[in-house]
């Protein structure tokens, strides 16, 4: 199911976004019309661990856990994301996303995940890099110890 949000709504969602916090508005404009809005009931399991991946999401509303092997090692919320490594290395999914709350959210395929990347590599890369070395510190980790994902 989609929620309706025009480019502009989007535009306006993104810049509200850490990873996004650097874009300037022409970059912004060119990510905000890769992305579709989506809404996703709760109690979904939005990416399932092991799974191959295609898809990236940034949480416009709403709240998820995320799980390995079973335990929960933190949470997601308006205004982070998920789902990069699966695109970024080929691999599968490290995790299972689980929704909590009903979530609003702009999903990027593979292609346009990538196009994103090449807009505002300059802006976007080192905080991905960064969130990406925080998750696999706490996926490493777990221990059924509840963290943040570096959110």
């Amino acid at each position: 199911m989609t929620f309706d949000a025009s480019i502009d709504e989007r535009i306006a969602l993104l810049r509200g976004v850490w990873l996004f916090s650097a874009c300037d508005d022409d970059e912004l404009a060119r990510i905000a019309a890769l992305s579709r809005p989506r809404e996703i009931a709760e109690g979904t399991d939005v990416t399932c661990q092991g799974d191959e991946g295609d898809e990236f999401f940034v949480v416009v509303e709403g709240d998820a856990t995320a799980s390995v092997d079973g335990d929960v090692v933190g949470t997601i919320g308006a205004g982070g994301f998920f789902g990069e490594m699966a695109l970024i290395d080929g691999g599968e999914r490290v995790a299972t996303v689980t929704t909590t709350a009903p979530m609003k959210v702009l999903v990027l395929d593979r292609h346009d995940f990538n196009e994103m990347l090449a807009i505002a590599m300059p802006e976007i890369t080192p905080k991905l890099l960064a969130v990406m070395g925080a998750r696999m510190r706490t996926i490493e980790q777990h221990d059924g110890v509840a963290s943040t994902l570096g959110l």
